[in-house]
Order: C-alpha cells, then sequence, then structure tokens
C-alpha cells in the first residue's frame, strides 16, 4: 500500500499536549488527516496524481466524505483543490466540516483564534509537505515519507480496467478500477469514475483504507494555468517543524487577541 499523507499525519500528530487551546487546535490538522490520501490521494499522496493521468494543471471543487466500515459517515470536508504537475494544494474552512469525533464548538473556537482556514500543500518535488494558518501567517514544514516521495522519481506501472457507464452531477462517466504498482509492488487500489465531456477527468475517486472508504467528487473543474507560487510555501510565514511549536506560537499571538474580544 502507497504511503499517503493520511497515514503520514496521524503519525506526526499522534502527540499528547496539555492545554485545551492545544487540543481543539489539533483538530484541525485531524481533519486534515481524514482527507483522502492515505492508505490508499487514497487521495493527497505522491500516487493520487497519477489518476488525473495527461491532466497537469486544474482547480476544482472537491467533497470529500469518509465511511466507515458499516458505511456510516465520519466526516464530510468541503475544500478547494488544486493541482499543477505533481503538487496539490488544498484549501478549506474548518466550520465547514463535520466530523463525528469533533466536540461541539471547536470549529467555532479555531475561528475565534485565526485557526479555521487551513491550506495545506503537497510539493513531491521538495519532499514536503506544508499546513498553512493565513490568518495566524503560520506554517507547519513536515517531511514526505520517504516511500513517497520516492514514487515521484520512480514511475508506477498504471492498470485501468473498465467496469461499465455511470453518470455522476449530469457528466457521463466510464468506471474504472485503477491498480498503481510500485517498484517494490506495493499497491493502490481506486475506483475512478471519468468524465467523458471534461477530458476523461476523474469526476469522482473512490479509494479504501483498512475499514475507511473515502470519495472525493469535484465540481466546478477548470483546466487552467496556475500560478507555481501558490504551491511554494509564503515567505512572510513564521515556519515550523513540528506541531508543538507551531500551536505555542498561535496561543501567544490568539490569546490575547481573543481576550479583548470578551
Amino acid at each position: 500500500m502507497f504511503p499517503g499523507l493520511l497515514s503520514f499525519m496521524n503519525t506526526v500528530f499522534r502527540i499528547k499536549i496539555a492545554g485545551s487551546f492545544l487540543a481543539f487546535c489539533l483538530v484541525a490538522f485531524v481533519t486534515l488527516a481524514q482527507v483522502p490520501g492515505s492508505g490508499g490521494p487514497a487521495g493527497m499522496s505522491a500516487a493520487i496524481t497519477k489518476l488525473f493521468g495527461d491532466i497537469k494543471s486544474f482547480t476544482a471543487k472537491a467533497d470529500v466524505q469518509v465511511l466507515d466500515s458499516s458505511q456510516k459517515e465520519i466526516a464530510t470536508v468541503p475544500m478547494d483543490f488544486s493541482l499543477l504537475d505533481k503538487s496539490i494544494r488544498v484549501e478549506m474552512d474548518l466550520t465547514q466540516t463535520k466530523n463525528r469525533n469533533m466536540p461541539p464548538g471547536i470549529a467555532d473556537s479555531l475561528k475565534k483564534v485565526g485557526m479555521a482556514h487551513v491550506i495545506s500543500i503537497i510539493s513531491p518535488a521538495k519532499k514536503s509537505a506544508y499546513v498553512l494558518y493565513p490568518d495566524q501567517k503560520l506554517l507547519l514544514q513536515m517531511s514526505l515519507p520517504k516511500a513517497e516521495a520516492d514514487a515521484v522519481d520512480k514511475p508506477p506501472k498504471i492498470e485501468k480496467t473498465a467496469e461499465g457507464k455511470e453518470t455522476i452531477d449530469g457528466h457521463p462517466c466510464t468506471k474504472y478500477k485503477v491498480v498503481i504498482t510500485d517498484e517494490k509492488g506495493e499497491k493502490l487500489d481506486a475506483f475512478t469514475w471519468n468524465a467523458s465531456d471534461l477530458n476523461d477527468f476523474p469526476i469522482q475517486i473512490q479509494t479504501k483504507e483498512k475499514e475507511d472508504t473515502s470519495f472525493i467528487r469535484f465540481s466546478q473543474v477548470k483546466f487552467t494555468s496556475l500560478d507555481p507560487a501558490l504551491f511554494e510555501p509564503p515567505a512572510d510565514y513564521a515556519q515550523y517543524n513540528n506541531p508543538q511549536d507551531l500551536m505555542q506560537a498561535a496561543m501567544k499571538k490568539a490569546l490575547p487577541a481573543a481576550e479583548k474580544k470578551e
């Protein structure tokens, strides 16, 4: 199974930090971790870009849904999704997400301290991932797992098998089973619904990790040139390399402002 961002982030952020502020700020990371991309982009990994075929640049709205083994919803995450070559940018408002593991009021608390607006950038060329908080001008830099970074330079084997025709949101699609195999024999299994009226774009992607099933459904797809700067960490952001330091910095910046509003 291809290592993806989800597995990596679950590992990185499995950290015990004291204090209610730090605890609820970590919900931002947990929400990001729900995004398909792990054991399988399943979403935000180097492997997922292979599912877009020859399409190298686009923007779209994306709705992510994660289901458990009984097909009950774990989380839904609306986002703005952009791809440029092998780099991915995801922008979301955590107050618009739903997560059954998120305590009530957490999203509003994140908004009050400037942590609800989150941008995630995957840059395989730099072998890095970045989590940005624009309202605070803070960012977390993480190294991609070696296996995921290596996948960029070593093209995998891709097998696609057509499984029939379906219509998704009015788009005529061919449903494919896709198996991506790397040089070590590790596999990413996915289903894609490729829209014939959108340059064979995968308007829906389904992947599975362990017992969870993830779907990404795209809308408002635009094939357009994108500024490479959108996939770079902003120079005027304070950069941190571990979540605890970032959260401590966020707390120092946010709490005085929050107290003034009360």
